[in-house]
């Protein structure tokens, strides 16, 4: 599909999609938007000391840094794994000039289906495959059974194109298997705040908040918790 680069509110930038009419970012602020949401109120939510945290929808590797950068400053060691069916070029990063660190390149120029260890405190774990097939505890490819295990992730950054653009990314059979992978007290976080959205987190079994959207962007954003024992 064809990418144009728009320039966010806060002087980021994101890639929109004519063909969805959808933007892999707030047009409000790409940078605010991600920081606010994954980082803010999902990374900084827990209190795991080494976590394991899976992003569905790698795309513009924008979360990934973020996350890395926090790994960082906090000192806290995150095994981090990218789910993607579309891998973007380094070619289509770079002009967005997300940031001068050199580790954005190389979180894009690793290769796929390897855990690699970028820094003593991130690792990388990019998987190219589609989430809607996503069988937990059986093999998505020969190079991740070991990942995509029941109660083996403690965060799931949900930052997959809107439900009115991508409805089946959002279907119940999807969201049921990202709490099965959930550890408990495991955290889902997403940007999308919508009522079908928040109800059917709830009747998988999630423990749902509705949190303030990130500055001069959505108003509401939604936090799901898992509470219940490891078998489920």
């Amino acid at each position: 599909m064809k990418r144009l680069i728009e320039q966010t509110e806060d002087g980021s930038a994101t890639l929109y999609v004519p063909q969805l009419d959808e933007h892999y970012h707030s047009v409000k602020g790409a940078r605010t938007e991600s920081q606010h949401i994954f980082i803010e109120m999902g990374l900084r939510a827990l209190t795991t000391p080494a976590p394991r945290v899976l992003e569905v929808g790698f795309g513009t590797g924008l979360n990934a840094l973020l996350t890395l950068e926090e790994a960082e400053r906090s000192q806290r060691h995150i095994h981090y794994i990218g789910l993607e069916l579309y891998p973007l070029q380094w070619e289509e990063i770079e002009p967005l000039h997300y940031s001068d660190n050199p580790l954005l390149r190389i979180l894009h120029e690793v290769a796929w289906g390897e855990e690699v260890e970028i820094t003593p405190y991130f690792t990388l774990h990019k998987v190219q495959a589609d989430v809607t097939r996503l069988q937990v505890s059986s093999c998505l490819s020969p190079c991740s059974c070991d990942i995509f295990q029941p109660s083996s992730i403690n965060l799931v950054y949900f930052d997959a194109f809107a439900p009115d653009k991508q409805p089946e990314m959002w279907s119940e059979e999807v969201l049921y298997s990202l709490y099965r992978l959930l550890q408990p007290e495991g955290i889902l976080t997403t940007y999308c705040a919508k009522g079908v959205v928040r109800r059917l987190l709830q009747s998988i079994g999630f423990t749902v908040e509705r949190l303030p959207g990130p500055p001069g962007g959505k108003r509401e954003i939604l936090r799901g918790r898992k509470l219940l024992s490891p078998n489920v």
